[in-house]
């Protein structure tokens, strides 16, 4: 038998509603028999995460004040989904053992008890055995996820459970104190998980149905892409799109283990598949262009000098400047006569006077600026090396658009281009960019 991880977030989970339909997400294929839980989420727009209320009741308790009307509603929250589910169940004494804890246990034990608290609920609906993400998931005591000592203790610990509930985002250190991940380390958990027990698929269920081909507050309803691998999602990553945390790609890509992003309200959805290699796909252009992601915040060091390119070690000497710096270089276009740094802005704030001084010391420059207000625009498309024309046509929509180009860069992977845009033509080239590749071939 086929073993699936399934991971569901906290919208997923908000209230006794979205736990009705994930639990029978779950058991609908007999597949799924591991679950990692997020802690309640928002269940509408101006409510408040329960993590977001347990960190305001840590605050109280760490500075002696009263925080018991906070502890009770995080209490009141839990006991009205166990209510609605019809659970016999009580967290009396998880709560006592918690709200004793509060003020000493640390910021993030505070964060981990959304999590311990939702998977031992879910665990009793679900009548799976719960277990404790402190008893599986390792951390150093720097705080460091240990890979390699969290999916030897996952693997013993499942090798005879049939089903189990791990909470996400949190574990414990050598000398046992509480860690967390960052925001969105459920997504990893799941991935340790999916890791340890051989999983055929990684399952992260969500609020929406896949990954989009292009920002929603950018594009009007992008579509979903339905598959995408895993180079071309860090190329998209990098450059904005936040889908899943980046240290939760990592366990299941070495191991070629495919997520399936999902919709927890629409299950019937497919949602975007995320694989390790892949020609599928039956749509041109959709295999030509896979994604669009556009970052602001760059400048463009520009630099001009005669016979610079019979010059030996110019590009080297750059460089070096940078590094002693520790100015991170994105990007480097080059001419005959000139060459370009693309540079993170913030990485130059308070040393532009001595960049500049120690690049004219070092390379003695004819000419030198900084230009602000660049934003990188990223095309991704694993399709790019089979198809003809497609830089072209990103330089026609850019143009039709009015867009100015400041720069351009390909890999030799051939699986983006990378655009430089001034910061307020960015979304306009986004826009243009969707409706030259996908919008076209949908009228």
């Amino acid at each position: 038998m086929s073993v699936k991880v399934v991971k569901f977030g906290g919208s997923s989970l908000a209230d006794a509603g979205q736990i009705k339909k994930a639990a029978a997400i779950i058991k609908s294929d007999a597949d799924r028999r591991y679950v990692v839980p997020s802690a309640p989420g928002k269940r509408f727009s101006d409510d408040i995460k329960v993590t977001d209320m347990l960190y305001a009741a840590y605050e109280k308790a760490a500075l002696g004040e009263d925080f018991t009307a906070d502890f009770d509603n995080i209490k009141k929250r839990y006991n009205d989904i166990i209510a609605d589910l019809g659970l016999d169940l009580s967290l009396d004494k998880q709560f006592e053992q918690i709200k004793n804890n509060l003020a000493h246990a640390g910021r993030e034990y505070a964060a981990s008890r959304g999590e311990y608290l939702n998977g031992i609920v879910i665990a009793a609906y679900l009548g799976y055995t719960f277990i404790d993400a402190a008893d599986v998931i390792v951390f150093s005591d720097e705080g460091v996820m240990q890979r390699h000592e969290t999916v030897a203790k996952l693997r013993e610990r499942l090798a005879n459970e049939e089903h189990a509930v791990i909470p996400g985002f949190y574990g414990k250190s050598v000398s046992g104190v509480v860690r967390t991940f960052s925001r969105g380390g459920s997504d990893v958990t799941g991935s340790l998980v999916a890791r340890a027990v051989h999983a055929s698929v990684y399952e992260n269920w969500t609020d929406v149905s896949g990954i989009l081909v292009a920002d929603p507050r950018v594009v009007a309803d992008p579509i979903v892409i339905p598959v995408i691998t895993y180079k071309e999602l860090r190329e998209l990553s990098y450059m904005g799109f936040s889908v899943l945390h980046e240290d939760a790609i990592f366990p299941v890509r070495t191991a070629g283990i495919p997520i399936n992003i999902r919709n927890t309200n629409a299950p019937e959805d497919d949602g975007t598949m995320i694989v390790p290699d892949s020609d599928t796909g039956d749509d041109a252009a959709l295999r030509t262009l896979t994604g669009i992601a556009g970052k602001k915040g760059f400048c463009a060091i520009n630099m001009e000098k005669g016979m610079m390119n019979s010059e030996i070690g110019f590009v080297r000497d750059v460089l070096n400047v940078f590094a002693d710096l520790g100015i991170n270089v994105e990007h480097m276009p080059s001419g005959i006569d000139t060459l370009s740094i693309i540079a993170d802005a913030a990485s130059l704030e308070g040393k532009q006077e001595q960049l500049l001084s120690e690049l004219r010391k070092a390379v003695e420059p004819d000419h030198l600026e900084i230009e602000p207000d660049i934003a990188l625009l990223a095309v991704v498309g694993r399709g790019m090396r089979k198809t003809r024309g497609t830089a072209a046509r990103i330089f026609a929509a850019l143009a039709h658009g009015r867009i100015n180009v400041k720069m351009i860069d390909q890999g030799s992977s051939e699986l983006n281009v990378i655009v430089g845009v001034n910061e307020h033509d960015l979304h306009q080239a986004i826009r243009c960019i969707y409706d030259a590749f996908i919008s076209s071939t949908l009228n």
